[in-house]
């Protein structure tokens, strides 16, 4: 049986055997992409097997992408991402650094969103694939008093297989709430004013430092082109992080390119490819100096501390290039705790009056 919330009691008028109510409370649930729970086989497979189920992810024929899953892809896969999260892993705390930025973002939020609202508000964050699952975390919201809650994908800018599946796993999430909080989702920032300004001073601090780069990589995750024409809108929201940031840096288009990253399957995805267009500036262009940037992460993790920081940084040296700078993404930096409390803000009012 549900243990009630330790500021729960009965309404004045209640019969005596009446359940206790929590207080009532207004949740702020942050939702990151997921992480395994280790590296072994195991654990990889059942992270891999939900990620790669997802059709938000995935959108083949489940007749057709099942068998080759099952019986192919999840028979090798676990062990190659298995030694990839390994290079990365956080081994003091035994967790991927997508968990432990999370969760550090989570608590500097928490910390500045009670300032100012007070103890009626509750912090927490999810996890789409894997744990905290989101169902977990709607639930201990709940319980604990929240009739309202905030749901706020980590992703700036907007796609049906990041911020689209979060949200759709939220709502499943709530269908199973006996008295269901009402509910916003935060809508995509990417061309947030805050938001933009925190990227353009860690591109600044970055420069600051004793490198010297000729060109700025502006490196997203990919996706299919086929998305791109059904609709999705991430391919152009990136665009116009990119060029904001470009104006914000007063910088002109020979300092800064757009790139996508993370290509799997057989089909077009968005180009250029970072690994390719790493390898073409050295080659072709005779870059010799570059920094790559990944604004659509909020927080490092396999995709920017081994994708990028090893496999392109292997392709750019490869091909002739010599320095090569990555910028960490914004993670629990003040500028991105505050441009991320300034969106909370914003989708708090009418909800929430700060104190």
């Amino acid at each position: 049986m549900t243990q009630p919330a330790s500021d729960a009691t009965c309404p004045a008028h209640a019969p005596k055997n009446h359940p206790a109510i929590p207080r009532e409370k207004i949740g702020v649930l942050l939702a990151n992409l997921g992480t395994p729970d280790a590296t072994d086989y195991w654990s990889m497979r059942r992270y891999l097997n939900e990620f790669l189920s997802d059709r938000r992810v995935i959108d083949y024929a489940p007749w057709k992408w099942q068998l080759l899953l099952q019986l192919i892809i999840l028979t090798k896969r676990p062990f190659t991402s298995g030694k990839a999260y390994k290079s990365i892993w956080n081994e003091e705390l035994d967790e991927s650094p997508l968990m432990t930025i999370t969760r550090d973002q989570t608590g500097a939020l928490r910390t500045a969103l009670t300032a100012e609202y007070g103890d009626d508000i509750m912090v927490d964050f999810c996890m789409r694939y894997g744990n905290p699952s989101t169902k977990s975390k709607v639930r201990e919201m709940t319980e604990a008093g929240c009739t309202r809650i905030l749901f706020f994908p980590l992703y700036p800018q907007y796609a049906g297989a990041t911020s689209g599946t979060a949200n759709d796993q939220f709502f499943r999430a709530l269908m199973d709430e006996t008295r269901q909080p009402a509910a916003r989702t935060v809508q995509p920032y990417f061309d947030h004013p805050e938001y933009i300004d925190a990227l353009a001073r860690s591109i600044e601090t970055a420069y600051a430092g004793d490198i010297n780069p000729e060109i700025l990589i502006v490196s997203y995750h990919g996706m299919p082109k086929r998305y791109l024409m059904q609709g999705d809108p991430y391919h152009c929201q990136c665009q116009k992080t990119t060029r904001l940031l470009k104006e914000r840096l007063g910088w002109t288009d020979t300092q800064i390119t757009t790139t996508f990253q993370s290509v799997f399957g057989p089909e077009e995805w968005l180009q250029p490819y970072t690994v390719k267009e790493v390898a073409r500036l050295a080659k072709e262009d005779g870059k010799r100096r570059i920094a790559v940037v990944a604004p659509a992460f909020s927080a490092d993790c396999i995709e920017t501390l081994e994708e990028i920081n090893e496999e392109i940084r292997e392709s750019f040296e490869h091909a002739g290039g010599e320095e090569f700078t990555y910028i960490p993404c914004l993670n629990d930096s003040p500028a991105h705790i505050e441009a991320l409390a300034h969106v909370i803000r914003e989708n708090l009012q009418g909800w929430a009056s700060r104190s």
